[in-house]
């Protein structure tokens, strides 16, 4: 592979990171946000739109844990219909509708879903027929009508389906994302709206004042450097972690939530697969097949974890389990274990109390503790701007809070702002490969991959190899990404490590190509900008 040049923007690494650490350290604040998962980058963002002077801090990456562990999903809730949630799931589609039409089309896709009725499986045909029509009705029929299709129908879409006692399939529509790309589009919203912002710094310690906890200290985990930030209200939004910083607060802080391991596997595709399976399991779960990145994700597990979080990982239990249960309806030819290209888990933060996790709310939970630190886990993609807007309103309504006299902020002010590189990806691939000099991308796959990751900012990447050809190859020549999304992950998007940029800035990671030259490759380019 030819080396690339090493001179775009050095003046964004370590010094870059110093300038940061001087602004948090000595500005004023008036919300420190710990942790950059969905709920800490949401806040964030929310926060900053609504004029605040937000500082964040993410101990490891942004979404570098369960909020890139994802099933990738922007859904409605479909299983909600079982326990009579109607109201909940007419709020998911609207959420969706709007991040999928408003906020991120870049980010957000349409994807049909099939949900296969076998003889002898946990729900029948004409059951799941009115759900899905229920589904679809509760969407505004934005997707299309749900219904119930023929095997032979669904299996024409689907040449891996098996096809055995296979009665009838239920046809309903919803969304898919890549969770690691919407996060960081997400941070770079935060910081363009004025939060400064660090990946890769660890709060070792809180500081209070007058029994009052009003910021924390933190260690940046590239450099060492240990450093403070103040600030009139603390949110610990630290996900699997929450209740290890409630108790910096109050060490003798009963558990607040439990914690579910999902786990879920990524295979190379031996067939098109124009439909996702959603494939009922029993009356709870569902186990789902959805093409995604050009791949097959298969998924997801739902059991209590008492682990460290740090160490969480899919197990060969786990693989055994997914392709099990995958099997119900997938074609075994599929599901070969030397297609599976990369495997994950994360972990899902319930609600504490009694009974099986599958059974769980998946509800948001907020705790204040004596000091005064808001502390909020749990929450899902689909509704992420939704659950920002809402601790918003909580912070907003707590005495002496960031707001001070100003009151709350209007809600029409953050209700449907986009995410950076908002733009129709289809329009964005096909300027990218009609332009003719400056930004001219000449692979059709590279140009449909940038467009669906960036959106109008596909057009920032494609300069960057013009200005270096050599920045047009790509990392491995079995995926679309190119070198020159490191440099703009490095540059932009504060990528630090490999794995930032291979596992959550690009796709080579799920892909299975994270070779020892690729890792060599992306080290050097993150290297030279510092």
């Amino acid at each position: 592979m030819t080396s690339p040049t090493a001179g775009h923007g050095a003046a964004r690494g370590t010094s870059s990171r110093s300038r940061t650490r001087e602004r948090l350290a000595h500005s004023p604040h008036d919300l420190l946000v710990i942790g950059g998962g969905i709920l800490g980058t949401s806040v964030a963002w929310h926060a900053a739109q609504a004029g605040l002077r937000v500082a964040m801090v993410e101990a490891g990456d942004f979404a570098g844990a369960t909020s890139s562990a994802s099933s990738k999903l922007v859904h409605g809730g479909l299983r909600y219909l079982q326990t009579g949630s109607v109201r909940l799931v007419a709020e998911n589609h609207q959420e969706r509708r709007v991040l999928a039409r408003d906020v991120a089309p870049h980010l957000v896709n349409p994807l049909t879903f099939h949900l296969p009725v076998y003889k002898g499986g946990p729900h029948g045909a004409a059951k799941l027929g009115a759900g899905v029509f229920a589904y679809s009705a509760l969407s505004a029929f934005g997707d299309g009508v749900g219904r119930v299709i023929s095997p032979a129908k669904a299996a024409a879409a689907n040449p891996a389906l098996r096809t055995e006692n296979l009665k009838a399939v239920a046809v309903y529509g919803d969304h898919q994302m890549n969770d690691a790309r919407v996060a960081v589009m997400t941070v770079r919203a935060a910081a363009a709206a004025g939060a400064t912002v660090l990946n890769h710094a660890e709060v070792t310690g809180l500081r209070t004042t007058g029994g009052r906890v009003t910021g924390a200290e933190v260690r940046d985990r590239v450099d060492g450097t240990e450093f403070g930030v103040n600030a009139r209200l603390v949110l610990n939004a630290s996900g699997p972690w929450v209740d290890h910083l409630r108790r910096m607060e109050d060490p003798g802080a009963a558990p607040s939530v439990r914690l579910s391991k999902g786990a879920h596997l990524v295979l190379r595709t031996t067939a098109p697969w124009r439909a996702a399976l959603a494939t009922p399991v029993d009356k709870h779960r569902i186990a789902f097949a959805l093409p995604w990145e050009g791949h097959l994700l298969l998924g997801t597990t739902d059991e209590p974890y008492e682990g460290d979080p740090g160490e969480i990982r899919a197990t060969e239990p786990d693989i055994r389990q997914i392709l099990d249960e995958a099997a119900l309806s997938v074609r075994p030819e599929q599901l070969s274990r030397d297609l599976i290209t990369y495997a994950f888990a994360g972990l899902r933060v319930l609600p504490g109390g009694p009974g099986a996790v599958t059974a769980a709310k998946r509800e948001t939970v907020v705790t204040r503790g004596p000091g005064g630190m808001l502390s909020v886990a749990g929450g899902k993609w689909t509704t992420y701007r939704h659950i920002g807007r809402t601790v918003l309103d909580t912070l907003a309504a707590l005495p002496g809070g960031p707001f001070g006299t100003g009151g709350p902020p209007s809600a029409d002010l953050v209700r449907r702002v986009p995410l950076p590189g908002v733009a129709n990806p289809g329009a964005v691939a096909h300027r990218l490969l009609a332009e003719d000099g400056p930004g001219a991308v000449t692979d059709p796959e590279v140009a449909r991959h940038l467009a669906t990751h960036y959106g109008s900012l596909a057009f920032d990447i494609a300069a960057l190899a013009d200005e270096d050809p050599a920045l047009g190859e790509r990392i491995h020549p079995g995926g679309p990404d190119i070198l020159a999304q490191v440099v703009h992950a490095r540059d932009h998007e504060w990528a630090q490590t490999v794995d930032d940029v291979l596992r959550r800035r690009t796709t080579v990671t799920v892909r299975g190509l994270d070779t020892e030259d690729v890792r060599a490759d992306v080290a050097r380019i993150l290297a030279a900008g510092g």
